[in-house]
């Protein structure tokens, strides 16, 4: 049986037009792609990598990560 995660990516578009898209929970791991949904492909790709390499090497499959509220003045 298969297992699923849920985690969170972050986007933005580059200076050339590129989706960079990164899984902050998972160190290194980065994809892009030039429309979102081809990132969005490529990152879980990426994951899926990153998350088997991880379990090779015995390191923890995440790190954690927590929200933190700061004010923001418009």
């Amino acid at each position: 049986m298969n297992k699923t995660m849920k985690l969170p990516v972050t986007m933005y578009r580059d200076e050339d037009g590129w989706y960079v898209v990164e899984c902050p929970v998972i160190p290194g791991c980065m994809s892009q792609g030039r429309t979102e949904m081809q990132a969005l492909d490529n990152i879980r790709e990426a994951m899926q990598l990153c998350l088997e390499v991880r379990q090779d090497q015995g390191l923890p499959l995440v790190i954690e990560s927590r929200e933190i509220e700061i004010p923001v003045y418009a």
